[in-house]
């Protein structure tokens, strides 16, 4: 079982399909997080915070309160075409955001959850790719995935989309809240070379914005 270097708190195994994704013992908060890069989706049924940054990717967060069930994706195009081609939640496919939001709903679902019980909150989609100002790629994200949620019949709780600014989110896996910076200076390079590149971490942080909570 992986510990954290500096506590030595023992990291419990994630649910079936998820051991990939970077997971750490958070001293801070007090609780196990969740770090998913751009492609990827974390599902838990252990309370545990799912973090992530956003420029003009869409994060989803879905939660079962309920049941305790929370799950989280991070895409970065509305759709793409041709067959699934991973058998995975973390690969190229879920870079796209049918298929993105298709595994979420469906790990939800596995890990015990129902569709209809699903509180469902939005994140991201920034204007923040300035060489690519002739298609705005957040509010094409934007717009899939308000539209995709309708068809589905997923009412949004709460949302936060568009602007110039990344943001930064933590969720609550507990409790279903979210905690969300925005990050005022956009380093406009390093936030699209990391999404274009799926960049394990940002290398400088960015000049952190106010906190909301949602």
């Amino acid at each position: 079982m992986p510990l954290h270097q500096a506590d030595k708190r023992p990291v419990p195994p994630a649910l079936p399909g998820f051991n990939a994704i970077h997971r750490y013992w958070d001293p801070v908060n007090k609780n196990i997080v969740a770090k998913i890069q751009p492609g990827e989706i974390y599902v838990t049924k252990k309370g545990e915070i799912i973090s992530t940054v956003l420029g003009s990717c869409i994060s989803v967060c879905m939660m079962d309160v309920e049941r305790g069930i929370a799950g989280m994706n991070h895409f970065m195009l509305p759709r793409g075409k041709g067959e699934l081609p991973i058998k995975g939640v973390d690969g190229n496919s879920t870079r796209y955001g049918n298929w993105a939001m298709e595994f979420l709903i469906n790990e939800m679902i596995k890990a015990g959850s129902r569709k209809e019980t699903l509180d469902v909150k939005v994140f991201g989609g920034g204007q923040v790719l300035a060489e690519m100002e002739f298609m705005d790629i957040g509010q094409c994200n934007i717009d899939f995935v308000f539209s995709y949620l309708v068809q589905e019949g997923m009412p949004i709780n709460r949302h936060d989309v568009g602007g110039i600014y990344p943001r930064k989110l933590l969720f609550f896996g507990d409790t279903g809240r979210v905690k969300m910076k925005k990050l005022k200076e956009t380093r406009d390079g390093q936030i699209s070379g990391r999404e274009r590149s799926y960049a394990k971490s940002i290398n400088s942080a960015p000049k952190q914005g106010d906190i909301t909570l949602f």
